[in-house]
């Protein structure tokens, strides 16, 4: 899985009729080494908005969250993220009075 943000969505008039009904969203990988974050159109299963952050499965995983092995998508929106915690641990020393 992958942390992104959305940034955008997707209108496309003329497309693949598997496709009839999918909202499509662009989107940001958040965290990552590179210089450049991926940015990337992903299918939403959850309805998920702009400036959310979100978890994207890619592969046959995404296909999988959209009910169909047979669905021209490589990524999907599986989740909208409501807190993170990351560190907790580090975070608890910084604050311990010696």
């Amino acid at each position: 899985m992958l942390i992104c943000k959305v940034i955008g969505h997707v209108w496309a008039t003329k497309k693949e009729e598997a496709l009839e009904g999918i909202k499509l969203m662009v989107v940001q990988e958040t965290k990552t080494n590179q210089k450049t974050p991926s940015v990337f159109v992903a299918a939403d299963r959850v309805g998920a908005g702009i400036g959310e952050d979100v978890l994207v499965v890619s592969g046959s995983t995404a296909r999988r969250a959209l009910g169909r092995d047979d669905l021209p998508v490589d990524c999907a929106i599986v989740g909208i993220i409501d807190t993170m915690e990351v560190e907790k641990e580090a975070a608890q020393q910084g604050n311990k009075k010696p």
